[in-house]
């Protein structure tokens, strides 16, 4: 009960960050971007003031992670691309997973970018977010609005602890 209190109060934390962003939502563990970081058709490109939204609002996600709750019952937070349900399973497929990749290619860009993230932010971006492509298995009401990335917070079982990654050897 108490962890379900704990991650119940870190989303509610959550809901009011996104307050600041408008069009930005949060439903339970996912957070929605909406009209504001939707793609074009067959494409995985996030235009410049899409990136710059990602890496203004992420700042507010890792902060709450570095909390002590964030800490004891944050697990990963998986990055989600979707397609809408034109072309072929595969095709979808591929391009979900590159608009994943995209949103991490945005988090990560170098210092000089517009409202790059501190290397500490980086840093914890890499330990904590996870690509996945989603295809078009969860279709919205409309083609455009099935063209959408979403991040899921996924939370830790009582008793589990959250794996940091070994360094890369490089």
């Amino acid at each position: 009960a108490s962890r379900d209190d704990d991650i119940s109060q870190l989303l509610q934390r959550l809901q009011v960050a996104a307050r600041d962003f408008p069009g930005v939502s949060v439903r339970g563990p996912t957070i929605d971007f909406g009209d504001r970081a939707r793609f074009d058709t067959n494409s995985h490109r996030l235009s410049d003031e899409q990136a710059r939204l990602l890496r203004v609002f992420v700042p507010k996600v890792l902060q709450l992670a570095r909390e002590p709750v964030g800490q004891q019952w944050l697990k990963r937070i998986s990055v989600e691309g979707f397609a809408d349900a034109r072309g072929s399973y595969l095709h979808n497929l591929n391009l979900s997973l590159q608009r994943s990749e995209r949103v991490l290619c945005a988090l990560l860009a170098p210092p000089g970018a517009p409202d790059a993230l501190s290397s500490e932010d980086r840093k914890l971006v890499r330990e904590i977010f996870l690509v996945s492509g989603a295809s078009f298995n969860a279709p919205k009401a409309s083609a455009e609005e099935s063209r959408r990335i979403e991040l899921k917070l996924e939370f830790l079982e009582r008793g589990q602890q959250r794996e940091v990654p070994s360094p890369p050897n490089s």
